[in-house]
């Protein structure tokens, strides 16, 4: 199964996220988060967002699925070190045959995987025009077959079935990278295009397993599974110098533009603490997010966490729309 980073014009499906953590499902309708259901999940099952125990997890997500009469159909989300993710700036090409066979020629010398090995996928983030005339930036997807095969198995062996499979990095952009009525910004194309002021934004979610995206409007750019974790001593000094690297990273990039602001979200979140300490060393604003954005969380119990729900909200966003 190819990697979707495309919409279904399914509306009934549930995102579902496996945090290293815990299981969380989320369904959105209408601008509205209709259910939401989640539960911890035990030790040893995942690694740095890899599945370790393949039984165990088959094992949770069938309870989980049975005690919250989740739907067959999921879309699913991932992250880890057998993703890569980069941004390839090329001459516009419309027809699809052509511009495929390009972006793998292209996408065979910028990722460091076997494509035989991987499952790829693309989406234009935008256009530009410069003295070459009109390009294109593509960010292109490449994930190691055998780990998302891992999670397929263990999706299927629970009853379920994966009608989609995203990164969570870009769940989170899209569940928070939306404007107060709801509707997505509009994404920045180039330095050239920009408005007057207008920036980057880092999204840096700290669970079980912590990603971090930075996105122009809605369009994300660039994105990494974080070494870090949140809750660890320190955690300020490393999740600063992890987000900084990012940032020079990113903007090496085509078309980079400064990074205006950091958002924290997930469970680190709640740790104003550390959200300052970062922000102090960055010398950047960095805020905790609103979790579910502009959606309408009347769905989340008063004893439940919505941070939780972030990305699986976001997931179902790719699938509502």
């Amino acid at each position: 199964m190819a990697i979707s980073l495309r919409r279904s014009s399914d509306s009934g499906s549930f995102g579902l996220d496996i945090d290293g953590r815990f299981l969380a499902a989320a369904q959105v309708r209408d601008g509205r988060l209709t259910s939401v259901a989640s539960a911890d999940l035990p030790a040893g099952v995942l690694a740095d967002g890899e599945v370790i125990d393949r039984s165990a997890l088959t094992a949770a997500l069938k309870d989980f699925a049975a005690a919250n009469k989740l739907p067959r159909r999921v879309r699913l989300g991932v992250s880890n070190q057998q993703i890569v993710v980069r941004v390839l700036d090329m001459p516009r090409i419309d027809d699809p045959a052509e511009r495929d066979a390009a972006l793998r020629f292209q996408a065979s010398e910028a990722i460091a995987m076997p494509l035989d090995e991987a499952v790829l996928d693309h989406q234009i983030a935008g256009y530009s025009n410069g003295d070459a005339g009109e390009r294109m930036q593509v960010v292109v997807v490449a994930a190691r077959r055998s780990m998302i095969d891992e999670y397929l198995e263990a999706i299927k062996d629970a009853g379920l079935k994966a009608e989609g499979i995203d990164l969570d990095a870009f769940a989170l952009v899209r569940m928070l990278a939306r404007s107060a009525d709801g509707a997505l910004d509009a994404p920045a194309l180039d330095a050239a295009a920009a408005e007057p002021g207008q920036s980057a934004r880092v999204f840096c979610h700290l669970g079980g397993v912590s990603n971090l995206a930075i996105a122009l409007g809605s369009s994300c750019f660039f994105c990494r599974t974080l070494a870090t974790r949140f809750d660890d001593d320190e955690a300020g000094a490393r999740l600063a110098d992890e987000i900084r690297m990012s940032i020079d990273y990113y903007m090496a990039q085509p078309a980079a533009l400064p990074v205006g602001d950091v958002v924290i979200s997930g469970a680190g979140a709640h740790d104003d603490a550390l959200i300052g300490d970062v922000g102090t060393r960055l010398g950047l604003p960095v805020v905790a997010s609103s979790p579910l954005g502009a959606l309408d969380a009347t769905a989340v119990a008063d004893d439940d966490d919505p941070h939780r729900y972030t990305v699986a909200a976001g997931l179902a966003l790719g699938a509502a729309a």
